[in-house]
């Protein structure tokens, strides 16, 4: 079998594992052609490090991107650079602003697709920017001189990505684009970036709220901004109460049950008796309550890592389900392999002593008001029924947790920390040499990594 003649990664950020395999949505495209992996991980729980992983597929200790350097190591190259010097054109259609130039990831596309840019606002301006003053970010925008001045920032342009769904226009954008190279006789990679799944959340086709009465949706909104803001990690205490996280959880999955048959028609339409090839995954989940945290930053959890994945092969491979555990960054190895890129380096489709997933999380500064307590990296690793978690804080007081792997359904249990002294999980729960050496590697590679975010730490 020869190349595919267009490659997509589509991504729903943030979308959760439960949210597409907890409920009663079928797809029935998925069912019938993809290759699912029940048991994948992204490596990061935020969209700069966890979708430079899958343009990489490196960790965030050796591409570098984490909240504190907001960027990653520019000698390394995109799945985007490698795939255009295979003759692909490349192309980016997002509706996350972090995707694009703001920090590199639009490195290697010819073309970066902004949604907000284009999609036909179905909402008056006023409610776009209201909504997006909800990020601290934007508000310092708001009240700085460039917005009095008319030079109004991108990412508060982008609120429309926040007020409306845009799928059907990232959609439309790269029918246009296969339609045009196809008929020169050229081949397209395609990056989509999807954000209905993210934060507010969406519903409907506008943005709408969803507890019963004014009180409910007044606790709703109020939810929602201390989700977005972290205020958890400002002040020690989340004010989001266990029935609104609840809400937001809930608010993700009717969000996934309006997307999901829209994305089953575009992958069919798309691989369906053509030789393309599509991975669909997210770039990581989401926090709802899981490990007493909220929102997305700074934590590793099994709702914020484990993310669906389905793999569409060029050449129609027959469907399948697999269970063994996988991190979704080695979808980078696989992508290049099918574009006839020879690489030794890991595979979504084979366990072997570094494929296990590994999870690691930096701390969000969160404009400086980030407590002490929170400050902290961590570095996750799974081995049988257990999850085991290096906290490296600010104060260097580094630690082991356990807790056991999440089970679809309930509630995660909360790390614990492993008090016996000298306690070292990879030398009492991984009983394979070659695994073992693969986990001490990154383990030593990441406390080097997270010493130096230390000590440059503000």
């Amino acid at each position: 079998m020869g190349k595919p003649r267009n490659i997509i990664l589509l991504v729903v950020d943030s979308l959760r594992h439960d949210s597409v395999n907890g409920q009663n949505v079928t797809l029935p495209y998925f069912e019938q052609q993809g290759i699912q992996f029940h048991e994948a991980r992204s490596a990061a729980c935020w969209t700069l490090p966890a979708t430079t992983s899958l343009f990489t597929g490196l960790m965030p200790h050796e591409h570098g991107a984490t909240a504190q350097t907001r960027g990653f190591h520019k000698h390394l190259p995109t799945l985007a650079e490698r795939l255009k010097a295979e003759g692909y054109n490349t192309y980016q259609a997002t509706s996350n602003i972090v995707t694009t130039d703001i920090f590199g990831l639009d490195r290697g596309f010819d073309e970066v697709y902004r949604v907000w840019k284009h999609a036909v606002p179905r909402y008056p301006k006023l409610l776009h920017i209201a909504l997006q003053l909800g990020k601290p970010r934007v508000r310092k925008t708001v009240l700085s001189k460039d917005f009095m001045f008319q030079r109004i920032a991108e990412d508060l342009s982008m609120g429309i990505a926040w007020s409306q769904t845009t799928y059907n226009d990232s959609f439309a954008y790269v029918r246009q684009k296969i339609k045009e190279n196809e008929a020169k006789g050229e081949s397209s990679f395609f990056f989509i970036n999807l954000m209905e799944a993210h934060f507010p959340y969406h519903v409907s086709e506008k943005f709408a709220l969803t507890a019963p009465g004014l009180w409910g949706k007044v606790r709703e909104c109020v939810g929602l901004y201390h989700t977005l803001n972290q205020t958890l990690l400002k002040t020690g205490k989340n004010p989001v109460k266990p029935d609104i996280e609840a809400l937001l959880r809930e608010r993700q999955r009717k969000g996934w049950a309006m997307l999901a048959q829209p994305i089953n028609d575009f992958v069919q339409e798309m691989h369906q008796d053509q030789d393309n090839l599509i991975a669909f995954t997210s770039d990581h989940g989401d926090n709802f309550g899981d490990q007493g945290w909220s929102y997305h930053f700074s934590n590793v959890t099994d709702g914020g890592n484990r993310v669906p994945l389905t793999w569409f092969g060029h050449d129609h491979p027959t469907a399948d389900k697999k269970h063994h555990r996988l991190s979704s960054r080695f979808l980078h190895n696989d992508i290049l392999r099918a574009a006839g890129i020879a690489s030794e380096e890991p595979s979504i489709f084979e366990e072997r002593a570094d494929t296990l997933p590994l999870l690691q999380s930096f701390w969000y500064n969160n404009d400086n008001k980030t407590l002490d307590q929170y400050k902290y990296n961590q570095l996750c690793f799974i081995e049988g029924k257990d999850r085991y978690v290096y906290r490296d804080d600010i104060a260097k007081r580094f630690r082991w947790m356990h807790a056991p792997v999440t089970e679809a359904g309930p509630e995660e249990a909360v790390f614990q920390e492993v008090v016996e002294t000298g306690f070292d999980p990879i030398e009492a729960s991984v009983a394979d040499a070659e695994r073992k050496a693969y986990l001490r590697k990154c383990f030593s590679e990441f406390r080097v990594f997270s010493d130096k975010l230390g000590k440059g730490a503000k």
